[in-house]
């Protein structure tokens, strides 16, 4: 790696100045990823970090992770790090804070620069992969701060506070766009839950009756009890209750309660039955004994 912030041999830059100081080059690249370094430059500090990141990616990839794409827009102001698809912001490195970026001569699709953290202050190395556009970010990079240093001359130091007002006001609004975006994401989860909540729970009042059970012909099985309280008397009144079977005594088919010989003595008959049935007793007797 040999190239810090330098301008092309004999050849102009590849924008116009307005492009950079009003809006922005974006670029898309694959995020190896960050790691802190000792020292806010040089080659050695920066051939290190990309064989550290290298590596990890490797472990990674062995285990079926991908490298993730993301979009570069560099400008005066710095170089932000975007999702593609959603935009969001994953990394703002104002410009000021970095502090070398160069592209790997041995390997043309690696670049990087070193930046430093805002809360942090240490100094973190940013490592991407671009198969075509390696040179050309670095050197767009290199440009964004040959006009941001023009502008400082030009304003004789004072732009300097109005870009840290500028870095300050976009990490607002970056920390106020990713809080909108986890309220949004709050929201949402709430109104599955009561969507969930609502689907789940019917109204009060509206629970179907429960239906009886039947049997293997669709039949509901007859309830003498129920079947006998549910048809009224020709007055419109309803018949008394059934008795319970644990109290109604058993009768036979002529309405006679059924003999136990050990409950039956002599004393449960009237007398007139009882002379009769004496009778009958030596009748007998006397029977047997001519015989």
């Amino acid at each position: 790696m040999n190239r810090a912030f330098s301008r092309k041999k004999d050849k102009t830059w590849m924008h116009t100045p307005e492009a950079l100081s009003k809006h922005f080059i974006p670029y898309n690249a694959k995020f190896l990823g960050s790691t802190e370094v000792e020292q806010p430059k040089g080659t050695e500090v920066v051939r290190d970090a990309v064989r550290k990141l290298k590596f990890a990616r490797h472990i990674k990839k062995s285990e079926g992770q991908k490298i993730p794409k993301v979009e570069l827009q560099i400008s005066i102001y710095g170089v932000k790090i975007l999702e593609p698809k959603t935009k969001e912001v994953q990394h703002n490195c104002q410009l000021h804070r970095i502090s070398f970026c160069a592209d790997d001569k041995t390997d043309k699709r690696i670049f990087t620069f070193i930046c430093k953290d805002s809360e942090s202050n240490k100094h973190l190395c940013y490592v991407f992969d671009s198969e075509k556009c390696a040179e050309e970010i670095t050197l767009t990079i290199g440009q964004a701060f040959d006009l941001a240093y023009r502008k400082f001359l030009e304003s004789g130091g004072k732009d300097v506070e109005t870009r840290k007002q500028i870095a300050g006001l976009q990490k607002r609004i970056q920390d106020l766009e990713t809080e909108n975006m986890e309220l949004k994401n709050k929201v949402q989860d709430l109104e599955n839950q009561l969507r969930i909540t609502q689907v789940s729970t019917p109204p009060v009042g509206s629970m179907a009756p429960k239906s009886p059970s039947t049997d293997i012909f669709d039949m509901i099985p007859f309830s003498p009890t129920s079947h006998q309280s549910s048809i009224p008397t020709r007055n419109g009144t309803q018949p008394p209750p059934v008795p319970s079977r644990s109290s109604e005594i058993k009768r036979d088919l002529f309405g006679a309660e059924p003999f136990d010989p050990f409950n039956c003595g002599a004393a449960d008959f009237p007398p007139d039955i009882q002379s009769k049935l004496d009778e009958m007793q030596r009748q007998r007797w006397r029977g047997s004994k001519w015989d």
